[in-house]
């Protein structure tokens, strides 16, 4: 259970689902299966109704329909995410959503980048009191400074994600300066939700100061899903885990004069030379 984003282990590793499941329930559980052995802390769906989201003339409208999955099914994943012991949350489109997500009991919510000025769905989250995990992409300053007071104003824990909402994204367009200046200007947790198809913008993402790491998930390499372009696969994820985990050890703390690993070189070393 998250209660806040402060206190949990760090760093945190989403692996992101969305819609990947193409609609199919089974797909979803398997995809649960492999993110837990790819070291995945949580693994993240969309929940919606489509009529509620887009409008039916909207060039996404077939794809976002074929790619819902019921509050039933949701209610099923969940339990099996609990099982496997791996934190199941979602990202709420509607208020109906919300709503379901409180019955089955998730200990936290997204806000996608396309809602952050949606202030219906926000305020309907914030009444939940749960920790939220807020995406910025297009985002001005001025809309990210407002969701994040409406959420400081509650004293509820919140994650600014550093995101380009671009499918996929360069490495050389990720901004990621950006991280630094969310650290030094909002007091709270801050990620990187990252639509390259590779792990080096992680990688960076987290020696600049990003704790949170938000990674579009596919079963395979091959695997054909509408997040293909965006998503990586279980080898490349677990690839990424691992550099993750090694940042705090290459990087360790200062420390001069002659560490245990020069031991062996302590002869090489010459004495004072006037």
């Amino acid at each position: 259970m998250i209660k806040n984003f402060e206190k949990i282990k760090m760093p945190f590793l989403i692996a992101e689902v969305g819609i990947n499941h193409n609609g199919k329930f089974d797909q979803a559980i398997k995809l649960v299966d492999i993110a837990k052995k790819s070291g995945a802390d949580a693994i993240k769906f969309q929940t919606y109704k489509t009529e509620k989201r887009v409008k039916k003339n909207n060039n996404v409208y077939n794809i976002l329909k074929k790619c819902e999955l019921s509050f039933n099914e949701f209610y099923k994943i969940k339990k099996y995410c609990d099982k496997k012991k791996i934190i199941f949350f979602s990202t709420p489109f509607d208020i109906e959503s919300v709503d379901f997500l409180e019955k089955i009991n998730v200990s936290l919510y997204k806000i996608a980048s396309f809602d952050i000025s949606n202030y219906n769905l926000i305020k309907k989250i914030i009444s939940t009191k749960k920790p939220t995990i807020i995406s910025t992409g297009m985002a001005s300053l001025s809309e990210i400074k407002k969701t994040y007071s409406l959420f400081k104003k509650k004293n509820i824990s919140i994650a600014l994600l550093h995101c380009i909402s671009s499918y996929p994204n360069k490495d050389e367009s990720s901004y990621l300066s950006n991280i630094l200046y969310l650290k030094k200007n909002f007091n709270c947790t801050i990620g990187l939700s990252d639509h390259t198809n590779g792990i080096k913008t992680c990688v960076y993402g987290s020696l600049l100061g990003a704790k949170i790491f938000e990674k579009h998930f596919m079963i395979s390499k091959n695997s054909k899903c509408v997040d293909n372009p965006v998503s990586i696969y279980p080898t490349l994820f677990k690839k990424l885990k691992n550099e993750l985990n090694n940042i705090p050890l290459i990087l360790s703390k200062p420390k001069f004069g002659i560490r245990p690993e020069e031991k062996g070189t302590i002869k090489f070393k010459r004495n004072k030379i006037l």
